[in-house]
């Protein structure tokens, strides 16, 4: 999918959001393209690459995916969540945010810039320049245009 096919795709979905839990638009965005190649792999509907911890009641799904470990990127076969749809995926990836007390610090930010060096910071990512390439994101397709309640609603 072309990177404006999939933000208009997934614009409506991430403001909801955003007006409900207070997650920038652009962050969640920026994140699910980042992390899904622009919904390119997203088995199970699953953009954000969410692993089941020990409270997910949910379907799941095995995909073979890299991770850091001790500053090396290696090979590794993980279970992640599965999803019904699109809605339903970005739904839960607030939910996790808010579920998860690491988490907390993110929740005083309001820019999406500002939610990526945060979720970094918490840990969301092995990859040590994870803030950095969500808000090249960003700032490469004007993500923050879509945040707040004068946003723009199609890209």
């Amino acid at each position: 999918m072309a990177p404006n096919e999939f933000i208009a795709e997934l614009l409506p979905a991430a403001q909801a959001c955003h007006r409900s839990s207070g997650i920038p638009a652009s962050f969640t965005l920026a994140q699910a393209a980042l992390e899904s190649s622009w919904g390119a792999r997203a088995p199970g509907f699953n953009l954000f690459g969410i692993k089941p911890g020990p409270g997910w009641k949910g379907a799941t799904v095995l995909v073979d995916t890299h991770e850091y470990v001790k500053g090396a990127r290696v090979q590794v076969t993980c279970a992640f969540r599965a999803y019904d749809g699109w809605l339903h995926c970005v739904q839960d990836h607030a939910a996790f945010f808010k579920l998860n007390s690491r988490y907390r610090k993110c929740f005083l930010e309001t820019s999406g810039e500002g939610w990526a060096r945060a979720a970094a910071a918490a840990g969301y990512a092995t990859d040590p320049a994870y803030a950095d390439k969500l808000i090249a994101i960003m700032r490469g397709r004007g993500l923050a245009r879509f945040d707040g309640p004068a946003a723009n609603v199609l890209p």
